[in-house]
């Protein structure tokens, strides 16, 4: 079993208006691109990560045939929100609709966490930077929140699972200072994050930093390839 990771597939087949080759050429055909390289990479018992903003739908009923989409591919697949997740109201109506759909092969990750062989997954969406929009009291609320709830999703995991090597998935870059503070509390190995698109790929880091292995997901980032993490 491997565990791959990919972020903002930016679904629409509920709404062609919404494709996102309009935003250039990388994303020409984006669509094929996700299925091919995902078919060719995982086996029916890999697990994917989804790093969020997965479909443009502003409801659940859009969102059917792109969660359909993501179903049908190989693998077990574990969800956060992205900031462009519309039909994502509660943890609940998400859970309901995939059930009444028979969507069997994604859960969601938010305020809880997933254990794999040696690896323990948790996460959240995260936020932007701090007076990036002249809101900064908002935001840092916001960023507060976002923190607490990756606290609740290591808390959630018992005392021996949090001895495993922990991988925290993330929409937003978590670059942020208090978020990298809980990332070294929790002793992560492993961060990957998404969001970033186009002219902010300027604000990609990867590799080690501080001791965490730093990923950069999103799909036009990746050339639509899963990323190996494990």
């Amino acid at each position: 079993m491997s565990i791959y990771a990919i972020s903002d597939l930016h679904l629409s087949f509920s709404d062609s208006n919404k494709s996102m080759e309009f935003f250039g050429p990388e994303w020409k055909d984006y669509v094929s691109k996700i299925k091919n390289n995902w078919k060719n990479t995982v086996k029916e018992n890999d697990v994917v990560l989804i790093g969020g903003d997965i479909s443009w739908a502003n409801n659940l009923k859009e969102a059917k045939e792109d969660f359909k989409f993501i179903d049908s591919l190989p693998g077990k697949k574990i969800i956060i929100k992205g900031n462009h997740d519309y039909y994502f109201s509660t943890m609940k109506k998400v859970e309901t609709f995939l059930n009444e759909n028979n969507f069997k092969t994604i859960s969601i990750l938010y305020n809880n966490s997933f254990v794999i062989g040696n690896v323990a997954i948790c996460g959240t969406r995260g936020w932007g930077n701090i007076g990036d929009s002249g809101k900064d009291v908002d935001n840092h609320k916001i960023i507060l929140r976002e923190v607490g709830r990756l606290r609740i999703s290591y808390n959630s995991l018992s005392e021996e699972d949090r001895k495993k090597d922990i991988i925290v998935l993330t929409h937003f870059p978590p670059f942020y200072s208090e978020f990298k503070n809980v990332l070294k509390e929790i002793n992560a190995k492993v961060c990957i994050y998404g969001h970033l698109h186009g002219n902010g790929h300027y604000m990609i880091k990867e590799g080690i930093i501080d001791g965490i292995q730093y990923i950069m997901a999103s799909g036009d980032h990746t050339g639509f390839k899963l990323v190996k993490i494990r």
